[in-house]
């Protein structure tokens, strides 16, 4: 693992390769030190701009990353060398070289994966998109029966951090009985809400069988990761995977 982005150690396919960058290692200031990745959030458009050229740079990237403008619902887009032109919270792609791309906080950045190599995608699954179908959107999307795909969980906030209402359990737990396992009676009217355990539930359900990751808490590690949750103002990780380009054996 390097100070600069985590590497998962479930995703053996040949040739796909996935990470999540932590906030060490940019020249963002103030709260967005110092690699935030995202230019929505009030951070200097250069030190932005500075801090992917350098993430393109340090990973030998095949291309720049498809950033997507993420609106916490349960689109997917399928991309081919052309840039995103809606909003979406999926993308998926059977190119090679073509770098997908979703920016988090908290939220849980997840990747899914054939394990023939042929396909791969990246969801940004906060508890909005995650209650509106965003993953099995992206299962569906990738059109590759759901037991030959392994997927991973990326950082996000821990259940320990994330306190929610009665709102945010009704919208599961009235799809899914089996959901209320994922949430934990807190104070008053408040539950502590299992993000892990909620997605790992959804895959399941899905048909994905081989899930790994979902050991972070975003929240509770000040030193790598940023956190809406705990700071507000803040800067974004991304979670990044691509289909390496081919090569001559």
């Amino acid at each position: 693992m390097s100070l600069g982005w985590i590497a998962p150690d479930l995703m053996t396919v040949s040739r796909i390769r996935v990470l999540t960058t932590t906030r060490i290692g940019g020249v963002s200031q103030g709260p967005y030190s110092s690699r935030n990745l995202a230019g929505h959030v009030g951070d200097s458009p250069a030190a932005v701009a500075e801090n992917r050229r350098r993430l393109v740079e340090a990973l030998a990237l095949p291309g720049e990353p498809a950033w997507l403008e993420q609106i916490h619902g349960a689109r997917v887009l399928e991309l081919n060398g052309e840039p995103p032109t809606v909003p979406a919270d999926a993308a998926v792609t059977r190119e090679r070289g073509v770098v997908l791309a979703v920016l988090t906080a908290d939220c849980l950045p997840v990747v899914l994966a054939a394990s023939d190599g042929s396909a791969v995608a990246v969801v940004h699954a906060g508890w909005r998109g995650m209650a509106a179908g965003i993953i099995e959107a992206a299962v569906e999307a990738l059109a590759v029966a759901p037991a030959q795909l392994q997927a991973w969980l990326g950082p996000a906030i821990g259940p320990a951090a994330y306190e929610v209402g009665a709102e945010v359990r009704d919208a599961f737990v009235d799809q899914d009985t089996a959901t209320a396992a994922a949430f934990a009676p807190g104070r008053p009217d408040k539950w502590q809400c299992d993000l892990y355990a909620l997605a790992r539930r959804r895959l399941s359900a899905a048909g994905v069988e081989t899930v790994g990751g979902g050991e972070f808490c975003t929240y509770a590690d000040r030193e790598r990761f940023f956190s809406y949750r705990r700071d507000g103002q803040c800067g974004r990780m991304a979670t990044l995977a691509w289909l390496m380009p081919n090569t001559k054996e």
